[in-house]
């Protein structure tokens, strides 16, 4: 049904059903009802495009799960421990809102076309962008468009540095270094002093701070960090449980071994288990993320617990936020990460 149909069955015009629409107050109250009513009855939508096209908000945020170094499917989001919280999370906020969630995935960067045309055609208010390799050029394209924009995992200093902070953008971080380092400190008080890590990305932010906060605290500690311990994982279940299988056919193991994620963390273990290395009493794993998994596995999952909830509903309430703003607005939120101790370390103390 359009809105022609509506004005006829009202009995007025186009232009009285869109003021309605648009909740103009020159109306009066006996044909707004009336108009109203017939919407009601005939479940009538009006179309959000051509509510953009007349200047007005569509409601409707854009979410960009960005990750290029998977392949890409149409449910690969959904079947991510990292991304699929995030996507309920964020879709659940926004209703609860009145807004709805456009979702587009990102899997290479001509990708990245989808999100330049869903803020040109006028299809979202604002946009979360939230995954690995975000463009800092697609970046400042949109906010110098005045598209609203929140980062979820982003280097605050890039954006600094490049002086978009001018801008209707926002930044939502989790406190990798500082929770990456309790991680460690837990094995060091564990009696552990030959310790490895499975990388993640370090052309992202997570993977750039999580393994700094690795190589730091171990140095802090005197402690070497040797490079047969350091393995490349890119946050990716099939990379680590490669890299790992080649560790343990090498004879030279390190006593724990710290997992940028935990599907590199559970992807480890299924490895050493393969090779009939037993975690922890011959191996040590500790993760980083908290998923769902991690403590349903065997032997439950040591790990820093990434707080998703927070920074997915404050991605919401940001981005919202920002539409609702007149002036450009800057700001930055960071939510703590926490230890959360399970059975997949062991003491040598």
């Amino acid at each position: 049904m359009r809105s022609e149909d509506i004005a006829k069955l009202a009995g007025v015009s186009r232009s009285t059903v869109s003021r309605v629409i648009n909740n103009y107050s020159n109306v009066p109250e006996a044909t707004r009802a009336k108009v109203l009513r017939i919407i009601e009855q005939y479940h009538y939508e009006p179309n959000s495009f051509a509510r953009a096209l007349a200047g007005k908000r569509t409601d409707t945020i854009g979410l960009f799960a960005i990750s290029m170094n998977e392949k890409a499917d149409a449910s690969r989001i959904y079947q991510n421990s990292y991304f699929a919280p995030i996507v309920d999370l964020v879709v659940d906020t926004a209703n609860a809102r009145g807004f709805y969630v456009l979702i587009h995935t990102v899997y290479s960067p001509s990708d990245f076309q989808k999100i330049k045309q869903a803020f040109q055609q006028k299809r979202i208010d604002g946009g979360i962008l939230v995954g690995t390799q975000k463009d800092i050029e697609l970046v400042r394209e949109l906010v110098s468009q005045d598209s609203p924009l929140v980062l979820i995992d982003y280097d605050i200093s890039e954006i600094m540095a490049e002086r978009l902070n001018k801008n209707h953008l926002a930044v939502i971080n989790s406190m990798d270094y500082e929770g990456t380092v309790q991680a460690i400190e837990y094995l060091i008080k564990l009696g552990h002093r030959e310790i490895g890590i499975i990388k993640g990305r370090i052309n992202t932010f997570s993977g750039r701070e999580r393994y700094m906060a690795f190589e730091n605290t171990l140095q802090s500690h005197g402690l070497p960090v040797r490079d047969e311990f350091i393995l490349e994982g890119d946050f990716l279940k099939e990379t680590a449980y490669l890299e790992t299988a080649k560790l343990a056919n090498s004879g030279n193991l390190p006593t724990a071994l710290f997992c940028s994620n935990d599907d590199m963390a559970i992807s480890a273990m299924e490895a050493f288990a393969a090779q009939g290395i037993s975690v922890p009493d011959q191996v040590s794993i500790i993760g980083f993320d908290d998923v769902e998994l991690a403590s349903r596995i065997n032997p439950k999952l040591t790990t820093v617990r990434l707080p998703i909830d927070e920074m997915a509903k404050a991605s919401v309430e940001k981005v919202i936020s920002l539409c609702d703003a007149v002036e450009p607005t800057f700001s930055t939120v960071s939510f703590p990460a926490h230890l959360v101790i399970r059975d997949s370390c062991k003491s040598l103390l």
